[in-house]
């Protein structure tokens, strides 16, 4: 086998149900994703991913928190953020949580760093979006040092200076770390000069417009001396997957409009998304994984001849979709579209 890697991520949003006007707690909705997780692992699906918010509407400000009370509930699946807020946090803070999560679950942590799809982040821990690029650099600079050396000297502009301090626990071995990008080239050029995986976040239209990305990704890493197989790509998408295609569709639908009508007005616009739009972006030849089984293998085999990522992460819970949808997504993920892939890719 290739060592194709499929799993599931959440960003813990909370909406109402679009069918029944029904919203879960915050409560409730940890505990689903601690289930969801479960399942995932005794499914055998390879990752679970966890992403981070500072707002009312999402349940999740801490995903090492929440990957380690997964840690304690599962045996192999791997644990990372997705993503933490590079720009916002504390690279050393960032470093020792999972660094914890990395002895508490045996190996498995890992950190997936952006930049973030919202700013409340930067009023809330006291930096000016001003300096959006450059934290995230700055960050990103002192988090791959942290992995590296076990006593840090370091000085930058934004954050107090280090001298051979002691960054503690150390990891079993070095965290995996990724860059999660949404489709800047800048954004692709960086995550292969640091030499990360690149994580992105294909949430619909033609995949081949990623491609470009790709491509700056992996040259962007071999002039700066990395060698291609540390070079990994993974995608992120949005996933429903029902016995047939025309069920997933129909099923889908109801909570899509619903998750992009709360997420485009958090932004400040609320337009609501026709049947006609979703059609389209459903469509065979686009990057939006809603389908049968079938439909979802050949989706992200056309996606693996265009980019060569050896990792899918599907978010299978978005919209206010009840606990019994998403745990039903897994199973198919993991009974139906896995084995599909594994063969193909063999």
């Amino acid at each position: 086998m290739s060592g194709f890697e499929i799993g599931i991520y959440t960003l813990a949003d909370i909406g109402p149900d679009p069918l029944t006007g029904h919203t879960v707690s915050a409560k409730q909705r940890l505990d689903d994703i601690i289930k969801a997780a479960k399942l995932a692992d005794e499914a055998g699906l390879d990752v679970f991913g966890v992403g981070e918010h500072h707002r009312l509407d999402y349940a999740v400000s801490s995903p090492a928190v929440v990957l380690a009370a997964i840690a304690r509930e599962t045996n192999q699946i791997k644990l990372t953020s997705a993503t933490s807020v590079l720009s916002t946090l504390d690279p050393v803070r960032l470093f020792e949580d999972f660094a914890t999560l990395d002895l508490l679950s045996n190996g498995r942590a890992e950190i997936l760093a952006g930049r973030g799809a919202f700013i409340e982040s930067f009023p809330l821990f006291g930096y000016s979006t001003n300096d959006y690029d450059e934290l995230f650099t700055e960050h990103m600079e002192l988090l791959l040092q942290l992995n590296q050396q076990d006593t840090v000297t370091w000085s930058g502009k934004y954050r107090s200076s280090l001298k051979d301090a002691e960054i503690s626990p150390r990891p079993l071995e070095q965290l995996p770390l990724w860059i999660g990008v949404g489709g800047t080239p800048e954004s692709a050029i960086r995550a292969g000069k640091f030499g990360v995986g690149m994580a992105l976040a294909i949430l619909g239209g033609d995949p081949n417009r990623f491609k470009p990305l790709v491509d700056l990704y992996r040259q962007a890493g071999i002039e700066a001396g990395h060698s291609p197989q540390s070079l990994k790509v993974g995608v992120t998408g949005h996933t429903y997957i029902a016995e047939t295609t025309q069920q997933a569709k129909d099923e889908f639908y109801p909570y899509y409009s619903n998750y992009w009508h709360y997420v485009n007005r958090q932004r400040g616009f609320g337009t609501r998304m026709s049947k006609v739009d979703f059609e389209q972006m459903a469509s065979p030849e686009t990057a939006l994984f809603v389908g049968s089984p079938e439909q979802i293998v050949e989706k992200v085999l056309h996606q693996h001849e265009l980019f060569g990522h050896t990792r899918f992460l599907a978010q299978v819970d978005i919209g206010g979709l009840p606990f019994e949808k998403v745990a039903q997504n897994i199973e198919l993920l993991a009974t139906k579209v896995v084995p599909q892939i594994h063969k193909a890719l063999r």
